[in-house]
């Protein structure tokens, strides 16, 4: 009987360590918090795109869903190569709003949410031509849309994705930790963003 028991009881086990797992894996996020402040981004990357908090197809959906993907939305993250904050911005970007101090941004939910405003707010102004000519087009499997380019632009930047869109996914782009610029102009596509202004010089 006490034998009996046992396997019983070590069945249970080996079937929640797996269920377990399997949870994990299906979580698995874009990066790894390892503790209050510091962020470790994982190389590979992991369509999490059913885990973002459901704001709609509105600009708070768009700014949850890229904060989602690039912090799980906590203020306060630097990743291992030193991007900060709830949309991970890196310094040249900070430096170009006009943000010397980062500790007081990352201190500042408020300056953070302006400063990804008005970065998108720029992006929008920068990338209009391409948003005009390509937005329905398809190019490598993905249709085009402007929040897209959009968000593409910020994972990559504003040289990447109209390389991409100009040679027709000839010249593709990553991050530093290999995601694909098709990962966010496919995860991102048909948000409305006719509330963001384009502004060619942005003022913090």
């Amino acid at each position: 009987m006490n034998q009996f028991f046992k396997g019983i009881i070590s069945v249970v086990v080996l079937t929640i360590l797996f269920v377990v797992s399997v949870f994990y894996n299906q979580k698995s996020y874009h990066f790894t918090k390892s503790n209050d402040a510091i962020a470790t981004v994982h190389p590979t990357y992991v369509d999490d795109s059913q885990f973002i908090p459901g704001y709609g197809k509105s600009y708070i959906g768009f700014k949850e869903g890229i904060a989602f993907k690039e912090s799980r939305g906590k203020y306060s993250i630097v990743n291992s190569l030193g991007y900060m904050g709830k949309y991970q911005f890196g310094s040249n970007t900070l430096a170009s709003l006009k943000i010397k101090d980062t500790t007081r941004f990352l201190n500042s939910s408020k300056i953070q949410e302006k400063a990804f405003l008005e970065h998108v707010s720029r992006n929008k102004w920068l990338l209009k031509d391409e948003i005009e000519q390509y937005s329905g087009k398809t190019i490598r499997g993905v249709v085009i849309t402007e929040s897209g380019i959009l968000a593409a632009a910020h994972l990559a930047g504003v040289g990447s994705i109209k390389k991409f869109l100009h040679t027709n996914g000839k010249i593709r782009a990553k991050d530093a930790f290999g995601t694909k610029i098709e990962y966010y102009l496919r995860d991102f596509a048909d948000y409305d963003l006719s509330m963001i202004d384009a502004k060619q010089y942005p003022k913090m």
